[in-house]
């Protein structure tokens, strides 16, 4: 098997000879197996153990066992106890997700202490079958039929191409100690009751049904590559800017898989994005959450936006005619000429007759209700024609201030100043604000 297993690693590119590696050592047959075979083939290895205090006695009869082994085999062993019940509620999560968080970010800290290549961990080849059975019941998309992949940045598996028959044989062949998890035999747990009771039954139809599960997750996997290359390929052209082009993803072979690949990274499950698919021809201003994020469908794009932790922004904020430059909550800087200005047409820079203004001047938000006269007009137009005019998105919408003077608008900031306020021949003294965007 120690052959089998280093050409596994050669075949996947797991490590290179010499390598210092992070080794998961629970003390059970499997990870026992895997500390023996990278021994063997001359890998560096620091054992890692965890102690979740999940079973009382046992989880201290396994630690015990693991120290002692390490100390006869002179293996270097670093431990540490955790408090999983408490992790698990803190974080509103499951116990075994709780143990998984704590122990892998606790062996990536290990693995940067001792300056190690690779963790290795020890799922096999059945562990592979589980999975992919557990995630089809779960229901799952390409990735989930891959099952478990042999490299996970630092993580790797030397033993995913090895069976369970394989690692007992090389057990009672190198006559290796371990220890038995009474918690293997709980078909309370679901992995436990696939492996217990659905396996087997599934093994009087095909006795290598392992093995044929196995060998479907790498078909599977291999047209992943492919499809994953696909993804990656059209994402590029769809997703700038945090802006989805509508037309350009439903061109795809595929706009529900586009999304989802898109989405998920940020959150969104898979009813939120199937409910999004559905509403790619709806009209605007449809808002979809995530827990930390929102979409929501413009004209043209579909654009992710980031919500904020922080407490709503004041929406009202004074600037005296002392001011020079204000800088919350938008950086704008201020001056006064009382002979004939140069005006600069950018649409970042306002200027207005000062003596036709009442100071202080206020920047705030837009309100419904909003109307200002456009430079350049003579009637009345609402805020949100304007805008609407403008082809603003609705953070567009949100992002913009306004300038007033005695509750009149005088600046649309950074689009359009107010006619009432214009400078005209008759000006003398003439306010000028420029609008420094710095996002």
């Amino acid at each position: 098997m120690i052959e089998k297993v280093r050409s596994y690693i050669k075949e996947n590119r797991l490590l290179e000879p010499d390598d210092r590696v992070i080794v998961g050592l629970s003390g059970g047959m499997d990870s026992m197996t895997l500390i023996d075979v990278l021994l063997s083939l001359g890998y560096r290895c620091v054992a890692a153990h965890c102690n979740f205090h999940l079973r009382g006695e046992e989880s201290e009869r396994d630690a015990a066992f693991v120290k002692q082994w390490c100390e006869s085999a002179e293996v270097k062993l670093v431990s540490i106890d955790f408090d999983t019940y408490r992790y698990a509620a803190d974080h509103k999560i499951s116990i075994e997700m709780a143990a998984r968080e704590l122990r892998y970010e606790w062996f990536e800290d290990v693995r940067k202490q001792h300056h190690a290549n690779a963790i290795a961990v020890a799922h096999h080849r059945d562990d592979l079958a589980e999975t992919v059975l557990l995630n089809l019941i779960r229901g799952t998309g390409i990735r989930g039929l891959t099952g478990i992949s042999p490299k996970n940045n630092f993580i790797v598996r030397p033993l995913l191409g090895v069976s369970r028959d394989e690692i007992e044989a090389y057990v009672d062949e190198r006559k290796l100690p371990f220890i038995f998890d009474s918690t293997n035999s709980d078909d309370a747990f679901v992995r436990n009751f696939l492996r217990l009771n659905v396996i087997p039954l599934l093994e009087k139809m095909n006795p290598s049904v392992k093995n044929a599960i196995y060998r479907t997750a790498q078909h599977v996997g291999e047209a992943k590559k492919i499809y994953d290359f696909y993804i990656e390929t059209q994402k590029k052209a769809i997703f700038i800017d945090n802006r989805i082009d509508i037309d350009k993803l439903k061109a795809t072979l595929s706009p529900a898989a586009m999304l989802f690949e898109i989405l998920s990274p940020f959150g969104f499950n898979a009813s939120v994005i199937e409910d999004i698919c559905q509403r790619l021809d709806s009209t605007p201003g449809k808002v979809f959450y995530s827990d930390d994020y929102r979409l929501i469908k413009d004209r043209k794009d579909l654009i992710l936006d980031k919500i904020s932790d922080e407490k709503p922004l004041q929406r009202e904020y004074t600037i005296d005619k002392v001011a020079q430059e204000i800088t919350d909550p938008i950086r704008l800087k201020i001056s006064f000429l009382s002979e004939d200005a140069i005006i600069n047409k950018d649409a970042r820079f306002l200027y207005a007759d000062a003596d036709k203004l009442s100071f202080p001047l206020t920047l705030r938000k837009w309100q419904a209700g909003d109307w200002f006269v456009p430079f350049g007009m003579k009637g009345k137009k609402k805020l949100s024609d304007f805008f609407t005019d403008r082809k603003f998105s609705l953070t567009d919408k949100e992002n913009a201030w306004i300038l007033t003077s005695d509750e009149n608008i005088v600046w649309v900031v950074g689009e359009r100043p107010d006619e009432r306020f214009k400078v005209t021949e008759s000006t003398e003294n003439v306010l000028v604000m420029e609008f420094i965007n710095d996002s």
